[in-house]
């Protein structure tokens, strides 16, 4: 079965609105609101002709979603990547609609998007490509209109090719247009940690809630991509068990469940080696063996759509931690409700790298720069209040996480447009 990310979005939205329903006077206005974000308010495409190395020419699909900007300014990554595709790019910027909601920051969800396999081009091409993406979204961002930022395969350079493009372009310093920078142009001491470090607050406070000790807390996380990887330091600095960990090549899982990875060190010998395979004191598994250990807390970190109703019933997690974006379809969600499997969505668990994209925003809007101990600081009680807002909403309503979440981010944005007579 194909899973299209946008039209799980859209269902999920709409799970949300039945619950929410009750709580509003006027049906006809918020059922209104509820179908204008169903879908986004602009989706803007172009081909970028981008010169060659050897002088042809050849041809991108660009992406720039934006869906919706009442309590906010757009934000949302731009990724590089030969699966992106339009529904794609749709879906993930409703979601990060919810996600900026969930923890409060004032922003609205937007995404962008290249169809291309970065690998196969040059340190050249990739910054004319780059250069040709920002010249395409200049008329449509800004820094109080829509602030993208890194994403799969986009990385502080990227984003420093695209400020200079659009500096040039409005004749003016404005380095809040894009977060994710270099330190050097006014990026975030700990943003490249930050999504990690975010999932595991999350995962401190869940593992209370369900009263598990850090220490015989066993986890496996499949993805060890940034976010996979700050994630599994963080934890593991925690003093929680990582058994378990996979790149696009494959994973590990160690041969004593008692006794965690040297994260640090796995990811050095993939430095070496190429993969993590082979890593002494593991066996080799594929992403679908991780996604069916015998461990305490899973996280999938990799791609969207790695639990399925086709595969769930192989889950054997205690609790599910998403850090990819939309790793879990929504028939899963209610199959791992019914088996007792808490999932924390992703629009909460992996709020980290937004919320401090956003502290990196404040900081050039005003001219500040501020330590690592000062961003995690304000980053820590986003997260768990966050959390508690779900964990409270979960309880007394009596639903799974993802909806606890929805229910409170869409009603915020439901209240703004409400506020705006929108």
């Amino acid at each position: 079965m194909v899973h299209n990310p946008y039209h799980n979005a859209v269902k999920q939205l709409e799970e949300a609105a039945v619950l929410l329903e009750p709580m509003y006077e006027d049906k006809k206005k918020f059922h209104a609101i509820v179908e204008q974000l169903k879908t986004p308010n602009a989706v803007h495409e172009a081909q970028l002709v981008v010169k060659m190395d050897d002088g042809s020419t050849q041809k991108f699909q660009a992406y720039r979603s934006q869906h919706d900007d009442v309590r906010g300014p757009y934000k949302g990554g731009i990724r590089y990547h030969h699966d992106v595709n339009l529904d794609e790019v749709k879906a993930l910027s409703l979601w990060m609609t919810w996600k900026c909601a969930t923890t409060g920051i004032p922003y609205g969800g937007a995404k962008g998007g290249i169809i291309v396999d970065p690998s196969k081009l040059t340190h050249n091409e990739l910054e004319r490509l780059s250069r040709a993406y920002a010249k395409f979204v200049a008329p449509y961002i800004g820094t109080w209109r829509d602030v993208p930022a890194p994403d799969v395969n986009t990385n502080g350079q990227i984003m420093a090719w695209m400020l200079d493009e659009y500096e040039s372009i409005i004749g003016k310093h404005e380095p809040a247009v894009f977060t994710g920078k270099p330190l050097e142009l006014g990026g975030s001491l700990g943003r490249e940690e930050a999504t990690g470090q975010g999932g595991v607050y999350v995962l401190e406070q869940l593992a209370k809630k369900l009263k598990m000790v850090p220490s015989k807390t066993s986890i496996a996380i499949q993805g060890l991509g940034n976010v996979g990887y700050w994630f599994a330091v963080c934890a593991a600095d925690m003093g929680f068990l990582v058994v378990a960990l996979s790149d696009s090549r494959g994973g590990i899982v160690s041969n004593d469940m008692k006794k965690g990875l040297d994260v640090k060190k796995v990811l050095a010998y993939k430095k070496e080696k190429g993969s993590i395979q082979g890593f002494s004191g593991t066996r080799d598994i594929t992403n679908d063996e991780l996604l069916s250990l015998p461990v305490d807390i899973l996280v999938p970190a990799a791609l969207e759509n790695v639990i399925t109703d086709e595969n769930v019933k192989n889950i054997r997690a205690k609790a599910i931690i998403e850090m990819a974006n939309g790793p879990v379809t929504p028939e899963a969600d209610g199959m791992l409700w019914e088996r007792g499997i808490f999932s924390v969505p992703d629009v909460l668990s992996n709020a980290g790298g937004v919320t401090v994209s956003y502290f990196e925003w404040v900081q050039n809007l005003h001219g500040y720069s501020w330590s690592k101990e000062e961003v995690f600081k304000k980053l820590k009680p986003l997260m768990v209040d966050a959390f508690n807002h779900m964990w409270s909403l979960h309880t007394t309503r009596k639903v799974h996480l993802r909806m606890a979440t929805y229910i409170g981010a869409v009603k915020r944005v439901v209240d703004a447009h409400i506020l705006r007579g929108r």
